[in-house]
């Protein structure tokens, strides 16, 4: 069994309020967890308005897969129209 983690950090661009930084945040987790099958939710930063941390785990057999996954989850948080990916880190166990 091989549990891949995502830790992504996302600066939401145009967020004045919680409010607005977390229906932004809510789509992009829906959206994720629907294409993905993967669990999604914010770790850190949780009262920073234009700042947010999302934890995503996946488990399967192979770490290739895993791997694949993961990647193509930080392809897709790049090109997220209301928020810019700052930084990520994927860990495999």
């Amino acid at each position: 069994m091989i549990v891949g983690v995502l830790e992504a950090e996302l600066t939401v661009m145009g967020s004045l309020s919680l409010k607005d930084k977390r229906r932004v945040i809510k789509s992009i987790k829906d959206r994720l967890s629907n294409k993905y099958n993967v669990s999604v939710a914010e770790v850190d930063a949780l009262d920073s308005r234009q700042r947010a941390v999302l934890g995503i785990a996946m488990v399967a057999n192979e770490s290739r897969f895993v791997e694949s996954c993961l990647s193509k989850i930080v392809d897709q948080l790049r090109f997220v129209r209301d928020a810019s990916l700052v930084d990520y880190r994927i860990e495999l166990y």
